[in-house]
């Protein structure tokens, strides 16, 4: 019993970082979609498609249990968040481009994790984060830094909408870990993602869906609900189950880290000097938390505080 217990947060690091890896193919898989596809239809299409799978699986599996009706007020408020992100985040890279806005919605997020653990726990997170925050926000940066050529335009407005699409995946983080206290991970997701995309489902009215109905719509939409939707974040919760969420916010940046590989390998793209150096240091800032993880594994099991299960 204790060796299973003490490997809990490892386990956990591992289907989260797999999560993150499973994040990273949505931006080329987007860039695969059909012509007259936007990133607000795509992004309602990806919430709908997947709230609705993990909501159907989970009906017939028995994977919803009553106590999802214990804490309403966290449900609405994950799936308001899990909406405004979508909404924040497409919003943001309208007005100040995919690399600002996506740099600063990813960067943002470990830091205002941070801030509100501190804020909702008194409590800091431990010594690993910070330095691992530092090395994965380093690479991010570097990954995001323009081409030679390349002009980028900072909008104030795209980046205050940026930091709001952190916060909302910091907020809908917090909740969804709440609500892992009382009930199973894959409920906790399917009814969290299915009211998320009945929120956003507004968001299609009006708008020209004739690409989501052509063969290679159909499976970008397909992709992006069924795998990058709903089996990233059933792993993501049954890893946030076991580990901080200020930990959790950190290793999803292997999210960008996947994308940037994905698009040298697939999508031709050039790899510059700072963006292998950017991976090199978003890799190590994973790698620190997972030899902490790996140190905490091989340490005598103790008794969980709950302080600790809450963050």
């Amino acid at each position: 019993m204790r060796q299973g217990s003490n490997r809990q947060p490892m386990d956990g690091m591992m289907l989260v970082l797999l999560a993150a890896v499973i994040w990273g193919t949505t931006g080329t898989s987007q860039a695969l979609a059909p012509s007259g596809a936007s990133s607000m239809t795509i992004g309602a299409l990806r919430l709908i498609v997947g709230g609705t799978a993990l909501l159907t699986v989970s009906l017939l599996g028995g994977g919803l249990d009553r106590n999802l009706l214990r804490h309403p007020w966290v449900t609405i408020v994950a799936a308001s968040m899990v909406a405004a992100y979508q909404l924040c985040f497409f919003a943001a890279v309208s007005v100040t481009g995919v690399a600002v806005g996506t740099m600063v919605a990813i960067g943002s997020s470990p830091v205002l994790a941070g801030v509100a653990t501190y804020l909702l726990r008194r409590r800091l997170p431990d010594r690993s984060w910070f330095f691992a925050t530092i090395f994965a926000i380093a690479g991010c940066i570097l990954l995001f830094i323009p081409n030679q050529g390349e002009m980028v335009h900072v909008q104030p407005r795209g980046v205050i909408l940026a930091m709001g699409a952190g916060a909302a995946y910091v907020g809908y983080t917090m909740a969804i870990k709440t609500l892992l206290r009382s009930a199973r991970p894959d409920g906790v997701i399917a009814v969290v993602f299915a009211l998320g995309g009945l929120l956003l489902s507004p968001a299609l009215i009006g708008s020209d869906l004739r690409w989501a109905f052509q063969p290679r719509g159909i499976l970008v939409v397909l992709h992006l609900g069924l795998f990058a939707t709903a089996l990233a974040y059933v792993l993501f919760a049954r890893g946030l189950k076991t580990i901080p969420t200020a930990h959790a916010v950190t290793l999803s940046l292997a999210e960008p880290l996947t994308a940037s590989l994905l698009g040298f390998i697939v999508l031709r793209e050039r790899l510059t000097s700072y963006s292998l150096i950017g991976m090199i240091s978003i890799f190590a800032g994973l790698a620190i938390l997972g030899i902490a993880n790996r140190q905490a594994e091989a340490e005598p099991a103790t008794p969980a505080s709950p302080s600790h299960e809450g963050t």
